[in-house]
């Protein structure tokens, strides 16, 4: 009995202290990932003193500090570019090997938590919603339409719709298409203001301005002239910072604006809105689906393979 409690008793310390070192380089992925202990502390719902207390003692295991600090940034040295790459690995093949044993057949379950631009998500998510639910009915999803760029690790957000080019290295990126952004006015204004015919004109008309949720200042207006894409300030007795509102104005006949052809599309077939500026439309905006590299569960996998299969038709129209 004796030698079977002491085998017990060691299997049980090593549990404890794989589960805390699984633990520890999970905390680290975090912090790299967040950029900052304070935001890991807060995604992981832990104080930032035991944040900090577990890396140090990672890299006081480990024999080699894994981060430079200092009070403005955070960075890899390059020992922990090493141990950074083949934490993400581990984790990969964790989750890999969790996929692997799930009985064939099994529907994939748990909690996603996902968010994207609204005119994306009302236009062609919420509509077949009711297709997910029926296909995947253990996922629970949490789904956020929102115009402001998110941040997936800080937020705790499993992925994210984005348009636009891509800088978060962190993020695997899977293209959904692209979008093209034309300047439209009504007809009440083109039948009160003219037409332009030209970038030089539009000093002489009116324009709503859509303030950005980040920078809280108007958005450029963008053109392509010749062979580049060239970006303008304007001056605008109106601003909004929500896409519907934006949209609305424009119906309205309050000014110039400038929104994606997936928008806008419908009223100009309606011809409550024209297009004009035709020849001057700017480079097409890309529109990915991000998420996380490490942990990705097969719940977010799955989603975001819908999320793949409904919107690139949407996007491709």
């Amino acid at each position: 009995m004796e030698v079977v409690s002491g085998w017990l008793e060691r299997t049980h310390r090593i549990r404890v202290l794989l589960m805390d070192k699984l633990q520890a380089m999970a905390t680290f992925v975090r912090v790299v990932e967040a950029r900052s202990f304070s935001k890991a502390a807060a995604t992981l719902s832990m104080p930032r003193s035991s944040v900090t207390t577990m890396v140090k003692n990672l890299e006081a295991h480990l024999g080699a500090p894994l981060l430079r600090r200092s009070t403005r940034s955070l960075s890899l040295t390059e020992a922990g570019e090493r141990y950074y790459a083949s934490c993400q690995a581990i984790f990969a093949d964790i989750a890999n090997a969790e996929t692997q044993v799930l009985p064939r057949g099994k529907a994939p379950r748990g909690r996603v938590r996902a968010d994207m631009p609204g005119v994306i998500g009302r236009a062609i998510v919420l509509p077949r919603l009711s297709e997910f639910e029926a296909r995947y009915p253990d996922i629970e999803l949490v789904l956020g339409l929102s115009d402001r760029p998110s941040d997936l690790i800080f937020e705790g957000i499993d992925c994210a719709v984005r348009t636009g080019a891509l800088v978060d290295s962190t993020l695997v990126a899977r293209r959904l298409g692209e979008l093209n952004w034309l300047t439209c006015a009504s007809p009440r204004y083109l039948k009160r203001h003219g037409e332009p015919i030209a970038i030089s004109e539009l000093n002489d008309h009116r324009v709503i301005n859509y303030v950005s949720n980040v920078t809280g200042r108007p958005l450029e207006w963008r053109f392509r002239t010749g062979n580049e894409d060239v970006s303008m300030t304007m001056q605008s007795r109106i601003s909004v910072n929500e896409t519907e509102a934006y949209l609305q104005c424009g119906l309205e006949g309050l000014g110039l604006i400038q929104l994606s052809e997936f928008v806008v599309s419908a009223y100009l077939s309606s011809g409550r809105l024209k297009e004009v500026l035709a020849e001057a439309r700017c480079s097409p905006v890309p529109v990915s689906v991000v998420y996380p590299k490490n942990q990705v569960t097969t719940a977010v996998r799955t989603f975001v393979d819908w999320i793949i299969e409904i919107v690139k038709p949407g996007l491709s129209r």
